[in-house]
């Protein structure tokens, strides 16, 4: 292998940026702060009452009965352990974006026999095709999955029908990856038989990088247990258990980020999760609105996600130039299209974490004046 990339210097010498990119997102200053504590070994009485606190402070947060294990790791983490924990041989994956199309890649990459259900790039998965492919199909899946809200097309799937569904279908597992969502949209996860479903929270949780969450349930819990093979770093067995046990992690963990996780989740369950719920929601629909006023919105209608808004060029304005030009003049970045298919035909506004109407109008006035629209 030839490595081409070159050692470019960090020098820490940066103007500072508000991030309107569909993650990271804006952290507060104190939950940074939080960071910044004596360090403690990750076996000491410390580090059971830091993380049990955080996993049941989410729990309480997301109303789930549910089990909760945090990681140290990105979300990706949980969408290749939730494979190889609930998939022997047959996974059924629904695409619609590139992320989705990801979930495919790496159940192919384990080794797993993947059918896909798909829809061009801004549809929507539909409840009624999925039961139409499992009951038409010969093939007996281990597992449906579904990504919550496909950043790449802005695209917010109804996960709450397909996992209705799927309650017909005992036998087959559902998960869900809420990345870009999670924390900031609404699931009532126990409510709508969704086995696991994982996030990253650096999107809507407005935390700093480095720790994933996933939520399972007890059937797919057990169902690891009948299983032969199953993730070692991610096996729900054995985070569940060693919580159960010791009430920590496994192996080491990023402490400083899960003492972030700690203060953050406190602002979170202040706000409360329906009121979170709402704020995100009159963000999504301001920025709907604005869209449709000067561009047009990407998604399907009606399947619009609530955290990131994709929005269609049809001004055919530079995009990367109006990004870099808002950048420079106002210190807020933007987002283009997720690759080569949506680079200058799309933008994206991330809508998630801490922000709230007020400070996406400004981003809306910056880019109306640079774009002079």
């Amino acid at each position: 292998m030839v490595c081409v990339t070159k050692k470019s210097e960090y020098t820490g010498d940066y103007p500072d940026k508000t991030l309107y990119i569909p993650g990271p997102t804006e952290v507060r200053e104190d939950v940074i702060d939080a960071m910044c504590e004596p360090m403690f070994g990750h076996r000491m009485d410390q580090m059971t009452d830091l993380y049990t606190t955080i996993v049941e402070d989410t729990k309480e947060f997301l109303g789930t009965d549910n089990e909760v294990v945090i990681l140290t790791g990105s979300g990706t983490e949980f969408m290749e352990s939730s494979i190889l924990n609930l998939v022997d041989e047959n996974v059924l994956v629904t695409t619609c974006g590139s992320f989705s199309e990801r979930q495919a890649n790496v159940a192919e990459r384990l080794g797993k026999s993947v059918d896909t259900l798909e829809y061009e790039w801004g549809q929507a998965v539909k409840p009624e095709d999925v039961r139409e492919t499992l009951e038409e199909r010969d093939t007996d899946y281990d597992a449906v999955t579904c990504v919550m809200n496909e950043s790449s097309t802005g695209v917010r799937n109804p996960i709450e029908e397909i996992g209705d569904v799927l309650a017909d279908y005992p036998d087959t597992y559902f998960i869900v990856d809420a990345v870009s969502s999670l924390g900031g949209d609404f699931v009532d996860i126990d409510e709508h038989n969704i086995d696991v479903i994982f996030t990253s929270v650096q999107k809507a949780f407005a935390m700093p990088p480095g720790l994933a969450v996933c939520v399972v349930s007890d059937d797919a819990y057990e169902r690891e247990l009948e299983s032969d093979s199953a993730s070692w770093y991610g096996g729900f067995q054995r985070t569940l258990d060693y919580y159960d046990r010791k009430g920590q992690t496994h192996s080491t963990p990023a402490i400083p980020i899960m003492l972030a996780y700690r203060k953050q989740m406190k602002y979170m369950l202040s706000e409360g999760h329906a009121a979170r719920d709402e704020r995100h929601r009159e963000m999504a629909e301001y920025t709907r609105e604005w869209a449709n006023e000067h561009f047009a919105m990407f998604p399907e209608d009606g399947y619009e996600s609530q955290t990131v808004a994709c929005i269609e060029n049809t001004q055919g304005i530079d995009v990367a130039a109006t990004i870099d030009a808002v950048d420079e003049e106002y210190g807020m970045v933007f987002s283009n299209g997720y690759g080569s298919q949506l680079g200058e035909e799309t933008f994206r506004i991330g809508h998630m974490g801490e922000h709230d109407l007020e400070s996406i109008q400004e981003l809306t006035d910056a880019i109306e004046d640079v774009a002079g629209l």
